[in-house]
């Protein structure tokens, strides 16, 4: 069954964020994640170079390989990173932000900088509801 939403969003109207079967959600979901910022961070300080798999690993710390694979063709589904393989042995694969993916890095940055910008605040705000659980379990 498809939603109200799906279809709107398939005749390239605006779909329903709260609907879990909208396109737009979808897509949020898949590049709202830590991992996809950084490979996108990572590709768009390289573009217009491309970046070898392996190297991608060791400029984002702590991604696993899989983690990695399973990003990387999630970007290259959606048409926001170029994969190109040059058939060697062990075989050499090569990635690169398309136009769209460079496009999602300027929102991304934005994020990124907002996040800079209120982190003093956010940690704050954090430490406040730390301390009143602390308090509270004191009382």
């Amino acid at each position: 069954m498809t939603t109200p939403g799906a279809r709107a969003a398939g005749r390239g109207a605006r779909g329903d964020l709260f609907d879990p079967l909208c396109p737009t959600r979808q897509l949020l979901d898949r590049i709202g994640t830590k991992w996809t910022s950084m490979a996108v961070k990572t590709l768009a300080d390289a573009a217009p170079d491309e970046v070898r798999f392996a190297e991608l690993r060791r400029r984002m710390p702590g991604v696993s390989q899989k983690m990695l694979s399973v990003t990387l063709r999630s970007l290259t589904r959606d048409g926001l990173v170029s994969r190109r393989v040059e058939p060697t042995v062990p075989p050499r694969v090569f990635y690169r932000l398309t136009g769209l993916g460079l496009s999602l890095e300027a929102a991304l940055a934005g994020l990124r900088n907002w996040a800079e910008e209120h982190m003093a605040e956010i940690d704050r705000a954090n430490e406040a509801i730390d301390q009143e659980v602390e308090e509270g379990q004191e009382g």
